[in-house]
């Protein structure tokens, strides 16, 4: 087996989705979010994964920036914040996530190897290209590839399948990472092989398939290659 093909989800693999909460906290005059941001930016995805799977089974689809904002609004009333200025504040820096530190070298690594490498992630289009300008990743990506293309969250199928489509490779070629554990289960079903990045040293789902390695971060990636 070759891998031709190494596809990152983006939130939580790529980019830090607890950057826009913490920022947020060092920010003046924020001493109750403070308090308890690193509670609420955990909510706050909990939530947006949770609304993803649950419009998926009832079919009805919106995108990712309207579950971002509804995961939000949960989180902050959980916190007991009720604030519409922090709100937008929050929202506004869910678009200047941060890169993780490892991923320009990792990425840069593999495409210096030849390998094709894209992103595949519920987020929506515009929240994918601001997020890969911001962290200086264009140039290291072929591609943002969003669920918005077929119109339903991970894991099912359709969204999958958009990697052969795109890059004409079949699925034992392809490397796909995920920082989400069900995520690198569903991919890994689907065919992938599969990295699952466990940032915070999480305990195996117990789904229908697991992930072929477990690593605490990306940067090893190009040597699993």
């Amino acid at each position: 087996m070759t891998i031709t093909t190494c596809i990152f989800d983006a939130y939580g693999t790529l980019f830090d989705v607890n950057s826009s909460a913490r920022r947020a906290a060092e920010e003046p005059g924020q001493e109750k979010l403070a308090a308890v941001w690193p509670q609420l930016a955990r909510d706050w995805r909990q939530k947006q994964l949770e609304y993803s799977w649950l419009r998926a089974i009832a079919d009805r689809h919106c995108d990712f920036w309207q579950i971002t904002q509804d995961g939000l609004d949960w989180a902050m009333e959980a916190a007991g914040l009720d604030d519409p200025a922090l709100r937008e504040r929050l929202l506004a820096l869910y678009w200047e996530l941060e890169a993780y530190p490892e991923v320009p070298n990792m990425l840069r690594t593999l495409k210096e190897r030849g390998l094709n490498t894209a992103i595949l992630s519920n987020g929506a289009p515009d929240m994918l290209r601001a997020a890969i300008t911001l962290a200086g990743l264009t140039d290291l990506l072929d591609d943002a590839l969003s669920v918005e293309n077929v119109g339903v969250f991970k894991p099912h199928e359709r969204v999958y399948d958009m990697v052969g489509n795109r890059f004409g490779c079949r699925r034992d070629q392809v490397l796909f990472v995920s920082s989400n554990g069900w995520d690198a289960a569903g991919a890994a079903g689907y065919g992938f092989r599969t990295v699952w990045a466990n940032r915070n040293d999480a305990p195996m789902d117990r789904l229908y398939a697991r992930p072929n390695h477990v690593l605490p971060d990306l940067t090893t990636i190009p040597e699993i290659i």
